[in-house]
């Protein structure tokens, strides 16, 4: 499993610590520094079974920038949403877990992690 990132965020160590207090094996990716591409991001998207609009951090002072909220949510707009997230990794959602069954989870809370954790 992997588990996207950023050390300042308190969810990403609050989910770290319980990976590590379950023993699980997984590897950090810092996607600040090693930031997903346009792909890698379709494809989390595809194992979360969300859309790019639903893993934007929209309070962000780049999503102000850009009009964000004001971006349409549809198919014709998605491609877009995903350009801005790999432009401005900031925007995505943290932390994301990739699970080993293939799946991946948005680990904001502690169920939410062992759900990953439960994927085998």
């Amino acid at each position: 499993m992997e588990i996207w990132i950023n050390p300042a965020c308190s969810k990403c160590r609050s989910a770290i610590s319980l990976l590590d207090a379950e023993g699980a094996e997984y590897t950090v990716r810092r996607y600040l520094e090693d930031v997903p591409s346009e792909d890698e991001i379709r494809e989390v998207l595809d194992r979360l079974g969300l859309e790019p609009w639903d893993i934007t951090r929209t309070q962000e002072a780049a999503a102000k920038e850009l009009g964000l909220k004001e971006w349409a949510r549809d198919d014709s707009s998605r491609d877009r949403w995903i350009t801005a997230l790999a432009e401005h990794p900031k925007l995505i959602q943290r932390p994301i877990i990739t699970a080993d069954d293939g799946s991946a989870v948005v680990g904001r809370t502690e169920d939410a992690v062992r759900d990953a954790l439960a994927r085998k």
